[in-house]
């Protein structure tokens, strides 16, 4: 019997994983920076830039850093962005959301500025980094497997929000996969976690 023929391991995406799993395990029980705005940039953003340039050798451009599909990416955000400020009062009626996201949030300048950097840091970590690594061994199933740590990073957050992410992953994934670019899902979610702010006040 002939032994069977085994692809070797990429190890890019090994060690992209590897990494998701330090990252989020690190922001769980450490703030390596007291400020929450850049302690996202530097676990989500600066540290997987600092590997796919450093260490992968290659452009940020590979992993959906660049605009991509501009004419996809810009019609799917118009539609989602509308279809969020209707969805956002239904979800609202939710107590558990509504009480969740009606703590005062400060100045509003401020906290329309950290919520969007957060959030592309975020999004790049997720349907950046994540999802075109993912997509070296597992092609399109990387929409769906980037979704997974995506839900379990939600842990502690209302029921419905957490619930809701597998899909709401892996559509921010598929737009991501289907543009070559994380920028779009992170303009739509922006837009949904700032709705949800405002309007649960």
């Amino acid at each position: 019997m002939q032994p069977a023929n085994h692809s070797p391991v990429d190890w890019k995406a090994v060690s992209a994983i590897v990494l998701t799993t330090l990252i989020l395990s690190i922001d769980h029980y450490r703030d390596l920076i007291p400020n929450l705005t850049w302690n996202s940039v530097l676990l989500y953003f600066l540290l997987p830039i600092l590997v796919i340039v450093v260490f992968f050798r290659q452009s940020p451009a590979s992993y959906g850093f660049c605009i991509g599909n501009w004419k996809l990416g810009l019609a799917a955000s118009v539609v989602s962005i509308a279809a969020v400020t209707i969805l956002v009062p239904f979800v609202l009626n939710f107590k558990e959301m509504d009480e969740y996201y009606s703590a005062n949030y400060g100045s509003l300048l401020p906290f329309l500025t950290e919520s969007a950097v957060r959030m592309f840091a975020w999004e790049f970590f997720f349907r950046g980094f994540l999802l075109f690594a993912l997509a070296r061994i597992a092609g399109p199933y990387a929409v769906l497997l980037q979704a997974v740590p995506f839900t379990l990073a939600h842990f502690g957050k209302p029921e419905l929000e957490t619930l809701s992410c597998i899909f709401g992953g892996s559509a921010f994934g598929w737009l991501a996969w289907r543009t070559k670019s994380f920028i779009y899902p992170a303009l739509i979610h922006t837009y949904l976690g700032i709705m949800i702010v405002l309007m649960a006040q």
